[in-house]
């Protein structure tokens, strides 16, 4: 059995609820800790019962240590704040014997048994950014990605997990402050300050926007495959980050800053937007004015040129905007 854990609130519920069913799809045993980090994702949450989840509120988790800095950090800042309390939490309250966090815009392609197999017996399991060159943020951001972290519930995993809490409570703001920024540029020198601290190797796990453009993809017998230089893996996860619903029925697939390949968008963008939609299918179900995603985002970037406006007018899409009949078909 693996078990995971993760946090949203209702603008991220369409992406969570696609994330817990990538999870069923693909993984043969396991189960979820959601923390939903408002009463209507609640209240959706527990109306679409599912089996494979325990939902944790909020009010029992947060702690006095966390009440203490809530007033003092964004909603965006307090999450990240929260992310190594959640784990804490998790593996004490339900007697885990590892634990392993999820971003909550992740979407699974395959099993992720085996990227946790693969840090043997090792305590902790982090994962690189992996940057292209042309979009290494390495400095401001960090080496590391908070995205899908594994930790053991052994006193050299507790070391680990105890020191990021401490420090994140210390301090955790979307800034670039001291070497800091949020709760991800403490991991930066693990691999020397602790023991038991594992770097991801499998080129499956963690494949974003950020690094897209360093590997070649291709389809087969259902399972998409990246591949650098000699070495191709099975897709395990991708990271949606900065995906957006915006005005119009349209998608931005992730920041204006990055290119995607054409290959990514076909075989992992497409299949996300269809699970978003089968996941609005069902929380519409079970609440039928339930709101499960952000305020739609402008499209300013689009209509104030006139040949971005013009093109996407044509073709349905421009660079990263597209139509959502362009990814349904």
């Amino acid at each position: 059995m693996l078990y995971f854990c993760t946090l949203f609130d209702s603008a991220y519920l369409s992406r969570g609820l696609a994330l817990y069913t990538s999870l069923e799809e693909h993984c043969s045993s396991f189960h979820l800790y959601i923390v939903p980090f408002d009463s209507h994702g609640q209240q959706v949450l527990e109306a679409l019962s599912l089996p494979h989840a325990t939902l944790i509120n909020l009010a029992d988790f947060e702690n006095e240590e966390l009440l203490a800095v809530k007033g003092n950090r964004t909603h965006g800042e307090y999450c990240w704040t929260c992310t190594p309390s959640l784990i804490s939490y998790c593996l004490h309250t339900y007697h885990l014997e590892a634990c392993t966090y999820l971003d909550a815009d992740l979407l699974f392609f395959s099993d992720p048994d085996i990227l946790i197999r693969e840090m043997g017996k090792a305590s902790v399991l982090i994962t690189e950014h992996r940057y292209s060159p042309e979009y290494d943020q390495s400095v401001l951001c960090g080496t590391y990605c908070v995205q899908f972290m594994t930790f053991k519930r052994t006193p050299a995993g507790l070391h680990v997990l105890n020191w990021w809490k401490d420090a994140c409570l210390d301090w955790c703001y979307n800034r670039f402050e001291d070497g800091k920024f949020g709760d991800q540029k403490y991991l930066d020198d693990w691999t020397t300050r602790f023991e038991g601290v594992h770097v991801l190797r499998h080129l499956g796990g963690g494949v974003a926007p950020w690094n897209n453009t360093r590997y070649d993809y291709l389809e087969s017998n259902d399972q998409v495959w990246v591949q650098d230089s000699s070495v191709s893996s099975p897709l395990v996860f991708y990271h949606f980050h900065d995906f957006r619903y915006c005005q119009d029925e349209t998608f931005r697939l992730t920041n204006e800053e990055y290119r995607l390949r054409k290959e990514v968008i076909a075989l992992v963008y497409k299949p996300y937007v269809k699970a978003l939609q089968a996941a609005a299918q069902r929380i519409r179900q079970a609440d039928a004015t339930a709101c499960f995603h952000e305020p739609p985002f402008s499209l300013d970037w689009l209509t104030t040129n006139a040949g971005r406006r013009v093109t996407f007018l044509l073709k349905g899409s421009y660079k990263n905007y597209h139509k959502h009949t362009r990814l349904w078909q």
